[in-house]
């Protein structure tokens, strides 16, 4: 679960967000959408952790990103928009330096790291070094990382690029299960397509404020448009004149 109550955030000069708020649920899979600039990048590094916002608060399932950012990564799984995997480690070891940060040891690593090799096809490349990859392969071995440590929340920011049509069929099905098995799910995507097909309720930020927020009915009803393309276009044109 996650909360998000009046994020503020500056660099400098430049006021990055605003007034950020929102709540993504156990159980949904919520889309996060902006243009690029919109604010939508700084809100996921708050909630992961990596930066701090200069008012208002965040927080992964009870935890604030703030006060306990150690509580906040035990219960987050991050793929970030560049994965950053270490070049000279195979897959396999990628993804056990992860669960190893997290505490995993011995038997139950072994097999949540076969688990998730299986899951996601990796079974090709996961004893190869990741330097050479390709970037679905990158991809998939980020999302490995992401879920070792079976967190209850999960953050994926533009998880599709990259992938050919069976990887990303693939990837839906996956989020769909993460979804299912009652997790939260934070789902970033310039694919409306993408969006369309898995996010139970959406959130769309322009000019570092949430400009319009619901299901995405909800969100068709207030923009007044045909598609969710078209909506993301209108709530981007709204913001602009706050």
């Amino acid at each position: 679960m996650i909360r998000v109550d009046g994020l503020k955030k500056r660099f400098g000069a430049v006021q990055a967000l605003h007034d950020v708020s929102f709540a993504a649920d156990d159980g949904k899979i919520t889309g996060l959408l902006g243009h690029n600039g919109a604010g939508k990048s700084t809100t996921l590094r708050i909630l992961s952790t990596v930066i701090r916002a200069n008012e208002g608060r965040a927080l992964i399932d009870g935890h604030d990103c703030a006060t306990e950012p150690l509580q906040v990564r035990r219960s987050l799984g991050v793929l970030p928009h560049a994965s950053g995997l270490y070049a000279h480690l195979s897959g396999r070891e990628n993804i056990r330096y992860y669960g190893e940060l997290h505490g995993l040891r011995g038997a139950e690593l072994n097999r949540s790291i076969d688990q998730l090799i299986d899951r996601l096809s990796l079974g090709g490349v996961a004893e190869r070094r990741a330097k050479g990859y390709s970037q679905g392969e990158r991809l998939k071995v980020g999302l490995a990382r992401a879920l070792i440590h079976r967190p209850q929340t999960i953050i994926l920011d533009e998880p599709t690029n990259g992938l050919d049509v069976n990887a990303v069929r693939m990837l839906r099905e996956l989020i769909r299960e993460l979804r299912d098995s009652g997790r939260c799910v934070l789902f970033s995507s310039h694919v409306m397509q993408e969006v369309a097909a898995l996010c139970d309720d959406i959130v769309i930020i322009s000019h570092g404020r949430v400009v319009v927020r619901g299901t995405p009915a909800e969100i068709l009803k207030a923009t007044g448009a045909p598609d969710l393309e078209e909506a993301f276009v209108r709530a981007a044109e709204q913001g602009e004149g706050t």
